[in-house]
């Protein structure tokens, strides 16, 4: 069985630190703000290039200013989809722009259940809401890269594509004084070959993808988010989701307290593999 995973939380929860391009068919990350427009990151996009405060730092290394900093998993694929399938614990992954305020709710619904998210943030979002994040970090979330403008990264030359994922790790470091602990392509589930390159030469030993896709992004409604979560979250599922969306801010209690139901604690990335 393909180990394809994300990660522990331990290493998450002494953070301190901190889109735009609509898109067409597909299902995966959304435009922007309070009303985003379904943008692929997911199947139909992979045809262009396929915590608990007691659950400290130890697994994480981190920057100056106690951001964690990407991390190699020995064992692990270069390009992860899902964790241990042995360890009651999922990922709750978040394509980060859209409206803050309504990224503020579902950071703090999160902490209230004791749950840690995956942030992967568009570098323009960041340039247009610095805070969040430090917001982000504050709360033990991960942080990570997912492009500086949130196009087809995989469809792009080879310079425009390093330009995406340094731009969008250049923000990072500046606001937190890391380049984030996971990379995401913007616009397709997977990375290309040549995206996967480029993101490992930039810092990151992993390509972060997913096994659960929300779809949340279509805007089916806060009872078939929650529906379609469910239905295929397990052991080391890596869930995708979004910022943006109000369906999406609905649905994350019910979809937090049936994972506690099961017996599954939702953590970060980084947590899940450790």
């Amino acid at each position: 069985m393909v180990r394809v995973t994300t990660t522990d939380r331990r290493g998450v929860l002494r953070a301190g630190a901190g889109l735009v391009a609509g898109g067409v068919l597909g299902a995966g990350c959304s435009a922007t703000g309070a009303a985003p427009h379904p943008a692929p990151d997911s199947a139909a996009s992979a045809a262009s290039g396929a915590a608990d405060p007691s659950h400290a730092a130890a697994h994480t290394s981190a920057s100056p200013l106690g951001a964690p900093v990407p991390r190699a998993f020995p064992g692990e694929p270069a390009q992860i989809t899902h964790g241990p399938r042995d360890r009651p614990r999922v990922a709750l992954t978040f394509h980060g722009q859209g409206d803050p305020g309504l990224a503020r709710t579902l950071l703090t619904t999160a902490e209230k259940h004791g749950a840690r998210l995956t942030v992967l943030a568009v570098g323009t979002w960041l340039d247009e809401h610095p805070e969040m994040a430090r917001r982000i970090l504050d709360g033990g979330h991960d942080l990570g890269n997912h492009t500086q403008r949130h196009l087809a990264v995989n469809a792009m030359s080879e310079t425009d594509a390093r330009a995406e994922i340094t731009g969008c790790a250049d923000r990072l470091k500046r606001l937190t004084g890391s380049i984030g602990t996971w990379f995401r392509p913007s616009r397709a589930p997977a990375a290309s070959p040549l995206v996967q390159r480029l993101a490992h030469g930039a810092g990151y030993p992993h390509v972060l993808s997913y096994d659960v896709d929300s779809l949340d992004y279509t805007r089916p409604g806060a009872p078939a988010v929650v529906r379609k979560v469910l239905a295929e979250a397990r052991g080391g599922s890596v869930v995708s989701m979004h910022f943006g969306y109000p369906d999406t801010v609905a649905a994350l209690p019910d979809v937090l307290k049936e994972l506690d139901r099961r017996g599954l604690h939702a953590v970060t990335t980084t947590e899940l593999l450790s």
